[in-house]
């Protein structure tokens, strides 16, 4: 059963990621708003600590290769995040919405958690419009995510 859940998890967290993907290109259009920096930097700082130097350069190909680095970080938390729900739905049976703000919780804190815990960005210096530009997709995410959750238990 554990199995079956973490497997709709990943397809479910896929589905919100997807979510997530689009009402973040949804706002930079109708604000016209450049796409975050956050991913790359993340990635950046977390290869230094790492030793890794081939994220450290500022060659256009080598920043071409941290935003790979941070859309795909993106992209792991989201399925994790999905896996987990999955996971602990064989333990905890909430209802979609609450289930739904608790992967906005857990991908925000896991994602921009990490950001902020390497320096990537600082929480305390973030506008409403910012905080509006993370959470609303988050939130988005969440709901289809456990949405999709339950669709595909039945």
């Amino acid at each position: 059963m554990i199995r079956e859940n973490i497997a709709r998890g990943l397809v479910a967290g896929a589905a919100g990621t997807t979510a997530l993907d689009v009402t973040t290109y949804l706002d930079m259009v109708l604000r016209g708003r450049p796409p975050s920096t956050v991913p790359s930097d993340t990635a950046r700082r977390l290869a230094e600590r790492a030793g890794i130097d081939a994220l450290d350069g500022d060659d256009p190909q080598t920043q071409h290769r941290r935003t790979g680095v941070g859309a795909v970080l993106g992209y792991a938390d989201g399925l994790l995040a999905g896996a987990a729900y999955g996971a602990s739905r064989s333990i905890v049976r909430a209802p979609i919405a609450v289930g739904g703000v608790a992967l906005a919780a857990l991908t925000l804190f896991v994602g921009e958690g990490t950001a902020v815990r390497v320096g990537a960005t600082d929480w305390s210096r973030w506008s409403t419009a910012e905080w509006l530009a993370d959470l609303v997709p988050r939130l988005v995410y969440g709901m289809v995510t456990a949405a999709a959750f339950a669709m595909l238990e039945r």
